[in-house]
């Protein structure tokens, strides 16, 4: 057996210390600290990924009919890249149903830190327990996805239809 890591003499290191170490670093550029505090915060409507809770793969496609999102075997027509973008971290996550932006200016914006947190998350990951095996490090992974994704859904997903504003001027019928 030489291909075996050694064992550390001081204990076993836990995953739980180091998902807690990739969430203090994340701080306010956490994925659930997003949502909760960026997007929640607006004009939203709930879509519904229905993204299994287990790893399944996520693959921006570009087809003939425009922009597509598969995850694992469903494919969601998605209006443009930017949201597909944007839903593609939480379909990462496992998440059965989000929050979308009502304001397509800003689903850029949100897909790009959303994308970077993602990512940085799993470089500090990476990074955080680099000795260790990579059996541990997918550990950690999902421990900080589950973790995510609770807290998503802690959130919420809004309502199906946006809360419009309709205190508009109206004019008085003559009689």
């Amino acid at each position: 057996m030489p291909n075996q890591q050694p064992i550390p003499l001081r204990g076993a290191v836990r995953a739980e210390p180091i998902a807690a170490e990739v969430k203090r670093q994340l701080g306010d550029q956490l994925i659930s600290a997003i949502y909760r505090d960026r997007i929640r915060v607006m004009r939203t409507r709930s879509y519904s990924l229905n993204a299994p809770a287990r790893k399944a793969g996520v693959e921006i496609m570009h087809t003939l009919l425009g922009i597509e999102l598969k995850v694992g075997k469903r494919r969601l027509l998605c209006p443009d890249l930017a949201m597909a973008r944007y839903l593609s971290v939480f379909a990462r996550l496992g998440a059965a149903e989000v929050a979308a932006p009502y304001d397509i200016t800003q689903v850029s914006r949100l897909a790009d830190d959303l994308e970077s947190s993602w990512y940085r998350m799993l470089m500090l990951v990476e990074h955080l327990a680099v000795e260790q095996s990579e059996r541990f490090r997918n550990k950690v992974r999902a421990i900080l996805i589950a973790d995510q994704r609770n807290e998503i859904v802690a959130a919420g997903a809004g309502p199906a239809i946006p809360q419009f504003n309709q205190n508009t001027k109206q004019r008085r019928t003559k009689s």
